[in-house]
């Protein structure tokens, strides 16, 4: 096996694809090629690159995060938003929900973990256990969970220079309101419902993200044997002379083209929504589909680009007197879980709380947006409605359609969930010393106090938190919906595996970043044939951040 080209190895320092002095590209070959640069993709570069004999090398379509001050701020986090740093995705007519949604999809090293809040949950048993039940075998908490010990991340709860006064208020009021406790660290231990500061990963002295890349690639990226290709979309995979789907072609920035292959595994880590479109354009996914738009079937799997999942969420507004003080770490730094049905495991139901007015979709309606003020987002931990996702055509410049198929599900728990959500919010908001802070809520409106109203209120402000998941999902033998086996990897294929939140059976019922995190490295063991996260304990790189 040769190894990357010196031309190779300099375009990985610099953070672009080989830049070669005839304007042509090297077809590449490394053992392992990781397509996606994102939450996952950066976690396994950095661990199958910890092997110097292995040469590793990550396809990402966007930019360096490296000294990039607009994606390290955290705080800076909703202006990344439908930026050049996102790929936009809108969504299709949603009749019970909002049509107007711009599903964001970060374009940068680092993936979301560059782009979002990094509210940062480990995900709860019972979410595992769901998935071993819907044929994950070895993916229930007893194994994922203790992969927390492996995270590079700093993960700690907001600190308390970063704890606004509304923010400690609004906590004090849930818990006065709702007779919950109060939850001073949501990964120290489990709980069906509570109120508190969320827990970040982010470094409370400069503000910055510990995002995958930063956690994870930013200390290795002097590695001789990882290579990064930036600003460099791949658009199919194929087999190699061996039969095996092992190759990806790959479009520069430049205009130019060209093939890496991996010689023992290609790793698809592009997300929930690039990764199964991916798969589609090079013919692998529903074959009636495909054949529709001219695409030839190299492997009819009818899962691939179903299961779509979400975390929905509503919103409620509320004006306040005047500017509030302007510590914060994110302004959406804690939140609420209420358990509202006694026979789930968990909390039911979700909250964050934004110490800005979130007016995107209550201005469409004619609400107005108030110059100071405070929003509670109602969100669905569980959503019971599926969607899908397809490809409009076969040219990869054409976005996929995505349909969500919001608050569908037959029983109304989506829609009942956002409801509830509304009234918990009005009776938080009205009591101290949370109301103390609050003039009039302005959207939608002390006037709308049914059930009828809520709902269409609701529904029709609704918004995401960006998390979709599951369009790629494992389970077991015998499951004709089922894209991947249990151990990641693509059914009827060798060569391949997919690792990103596209693999989930389920809907964590938290933030899934965390989920993500976990995934990959266990993933990562899987690749590489290692005993488990107890079997490399105290062995880490000396350059790893505890999490806290």
């Amino acid at each position: 096996m040769s190894r990357p080209t010196g031309r190779a190895e300099r375009a990985q320092r610099a953070g672009t694809g080989a830049d070669l002095s005839d304007g042509s590209k090297d077809d590449d070959s490394y053992d392992y090629v990781i397509v996606g640069g994102g939450t996952a993709g950066c976690v396994l570069a950095a661990r199958l690159s910890e092997d110097p004999g292995c040469r590793v090398c990550v396809i990402e379509g966007g930019p360096s995060d490296v000294g990039d001050e607009r994606v390290l701020n955290l705080r800076n986090w909703i202006n990344l938003l439908d930026s050049d740093y996102d790929y936009r995705y809108a969504t299709v007519e949603q009749p019970r929900g909002n049509s107007h949604i711009l599903h964001s999809r970060a374009r940068v090293l680092g993936g979301c973990s560059s782009h979002n809040t990094l509210i940062s949950f480990l995900p709860f048993p019972q979410d595992l256990e769901e998935w071993v039940r819907l044929g994950a075998a070895g993916w229930g908490p007893e194994t994922l969970l203790p992969y927390r010990d492996r995270l590079r991340n700093t993960i700690q709860p907001v600190a308390e220079k970063d704890r606004n006064p509304i923010a400690h208020d609004f906590v004090t009021a849930a818990v006065n309101a709702l007779d919950v406790p109060v939850i001073d660290d949501f990964n120290a231990h489990t709980f069906t419902d509570g109120a508190g500061f969320f827990s970040l990963a982010y470094d409370p002295g400069t503000g910055h993200r510990s995002s995958a890349s930063v956690a994870y690639l930013h200390p290795v990226m002097g590695r001789p044997n990882l290579t990064l290709k930036l600003e460099s979309r791949a658009y199919q995979v194929s087999r190699a002379e061996d039969g095996r789907l092992t190759q990806v072609k790959v479009g520069y920035a430049d205009g130019t083209t060209g093939t890496v292959r991996a010689e023992r595994e290609l790793l698809l880590c592009a997300g929930a929504i690039d990764t199964p479109r991916l798969l589609m354009l090079s013919g692998i996914g529903p074959a009636h589909d495909l054949r529709a738009l001219g695409i030839d079937v190299l492997n009819d799997l009818p899962g691939v680009g179903e299961n779509l999942l979400d975390h929905p969420e509503s919103v409620i507004v509320w004006e306040t007197a005047g500017p509030l003080p302007p510590n914060s770490a994110m302004d959406s730094d804690a939140g609420l879980f209420v358990r509202r049905d006694a026979q789930q495991p968990g909390p039911d139901l979700m909250f964050h709380f934004y110490q800005v007015p979130f007016t995107v979709n209550t201005e469409r309606l004619g609400y107005p947006k108030p110059k100071y003020g405070v929003c509670m987002t109602p969100n669905v931990p569980k959503a019971r409605s599926r969607g899908r996702m397809w490809l409009r055509s076969a040219d990869p410049e054409d976005k996929p359609a995505l349909d969500f198929r919001y608050f569908t599900d037959p029983e109304g728990h989506d829609e009942q969930t956002v409801v509830d959500g509304l009234r918990i919010a009005r009776q938080v908001a009205a009591t101290g010393p949370l109301r103390d802070w609050l003039v009039r809520e302005v959207a939608p409106g002390p006037e709308l106090t049914t059930d009828e109203e809520l709902s269409e209120y609701g529904r029709r402000v609704a918004h995401t938190v960006y998390h979709p998941a599951g369009t790629c999902r494992m389970g077991a033998d015998g499951d004709a919906m089922a894209v991947l086996d249990p151990e990641l990897r693509l059914r009827g294929e060798e060569g391949v595996r997919v690792v990103d939140a596209s693999v989930f059976p389920s809907m964590p019922s938290i933030n899934p970043m965390v989920t993500v995190l976990l995934t990959a490295e266990r993933a990562a063991d899987l690749i590489t044939g290692r005993a488990g996260s107890q079997a490399r304990r105290g062995t880490e790189d000396p350059t790893k951040v505890e999490q806290r």
